[in-house]
């Protein structure tokens, strides 16, 4: 079955850096677009960004343009997200997400097929 796991969460300092991955498996990683979402506690989830099958496209929530990178590497079926200049505003369980559609990108839960069990990223001011 699809699984997606995530690790690199933690605690950091307002304007450090941190760097998450997914490792992907059970289905055809290559071929879907793969993306991260966010959970504030008390808000809603929300879309961070996107990576395109082959990694020539990617897509952004205004908030962490500039601030994030996301990329992908098809052959080790992993999903990275580096986060620079972190703001106490970025604290959230971070959760790897694969499309419901192949081609789709999932700019809303209701897009997202598959789901990560959640990481958690802390900033503090």
């Amino acid at each position: 079955q699809v699984q997606l796991v995530e690790s690199g969460g933690g605690l950091v300092q307002a304007g450090g850096s941190l760097r998450l991955s997914c490792a992907a498996s059970g289905f055809a990683f290559g071929t879907y677009v793969m993306g991260w979402f966010r959970q504030a506690p008390g808000k809603e989830r929300e879309f961070v960004a996107a990576i395109s099958r082959s990694p020539d496209y990617t897509y952004y929530t205004d908030s962490v343009k500039g601030r994030f990178t996301i990329s992908r590497d098809n052959g080790k079926n992993t999903l990275s997200l580096e986060m620079n200049s972190l703001r106490p505003e970025d604290t959230a369980v971070y959760f790897c997400t694969a499309s419901r559609i192949p081609s789709l990108i999932p700019r809303s839960p209701s897009m997202v097929g598959s789901w990560g069990q959640g990481t958690q990223v802390t900033v503090s001011s």
